[in-house]
């Protein structure tokens, strides 16, 4: 039996997840104390459960009994059994504005700020994130497209030691991707931005791609980069890890790193490796004008 630990940042979308692991065929347990995680999986394993994989949602509403995390993990390794932890996250406005929008109480804040709420629950979740088999930016990913994700990730007929590649685009004036392993700066490209007819569009628009594209030091960075990451690859393969997180960052993250993060995707998916692209930033201004308007 595997078992996939659903975690992360609260207002990350953890109870999306698990109704859609749920759907799939998991069966699941939400905010389960983690001291008891080992006593779940020997009810799992009686016989006539009828339990093949489980799926627990374990975050920071349980107190001080989080501190059992890792004591929890331990349980499942002694019961010789396997296990995922899955980490949600999103940018700190991103989970400012949800819970804005919910009116709901941060669970560290209770008598404060939100955003102090955060803060302290990202201090809390630190060594936990660091341990994640995965961790999935859910920013402004729509509810299919999360489901897309997740049944990627935990498909029945995938292997859950697949090693993926997830590219991450982003604009540097928004802040640095918290989940990125490598981040390299491409502001040093040929800028899009300062032509009028190509300023209104995106690095997804087969005119920018040109433009970025056409001159030599992308394609001298871009060979450079495919390099790098074909001789780093097997070796996180080799230290356990799942995944590897690399983002692609200009300025505003709508010009620049769309068209590279695009073009990365594409060549590491020509050589078969297992890759997905999210450009975190290329809308963030529609959305910043949205809530400007609901405000």
């Amino acid at each position: 039996m595997h078992i996939v630990i659903v975690t992360g940042m609260s207002g990350a979308g953890k109870t999306t997840v698990l109704k859609i692991l749920e759907n799939a065929g998991y069966h699941c347990v939400d905010n389960l104390p983690p001291a008891l995680i080992g006593s779940f999986a020997e009810l799992c394993l009686k016989p006539d459960t009828g339990i093949t994989q489980a799926a627990l949602g374990i975050d920071i509403r349980g107190g001080i009994m989080f501190s059992d995390f890792f004591t929890g993990l331990d349980s499942l390794k002694n019961l010789g059994l396997t296990y995922s932890i899955l980490f949600l996250d999103a940018a700190n406005d991103i989970l400012l504005n949800r819970y804005k929008e919910t009116r709901h109480l941060h669970p560290l804040a209770k008598d404060g700020l939100v955003s102090v709420g955060i803060t302290k629950e990202r201090a809390q979740l630190e060594e936990v994130r660091a341990k994640a088999s995965y961790i999935l930016d859910t920013s402004f990913l729509l509810p299919r497209q999360l489901k897309i994700k997740i049944h990627d990730i935990f498909s029945k007929d995938a292997e859950f030691n697949q090693f993926k590649v997830n590219v991450i685009s982003f604009g540097f004036k928004n802040g640095i991707p918290n989940e990125a392993d490598l981040v390299f700066d491409v502001r040093f490209l040929p800028n899009p931005f300062y032509d009028p007819e190509l300023k209104p569009q995106s690095g997804l628009d087969p005119d920018v791609r040109d433009f970025v594209l056409r001159h030599e030091i992308t394609a001298r960075f871009m060979e450079s980069l495919l390099n790098m990451l074909h001789m780093l690859i097997p070796h996180y393969i080799a230290e356990g890890k799942n995944q590897l997180i690399v983002g692609i960052g200009c300025t505003g993250g709508r010009h620049r790193s769309v068209a590279l993060a695009q073009d990365l995707h594409r060549a590491l998916t020509q050589r078969d490796q297992t890759a997905d692209v999210v450009h975190r930033d290329i809308h963030r201004e529609e959305y910043r004008k949205e809530a400007q308007k609901k405000d």
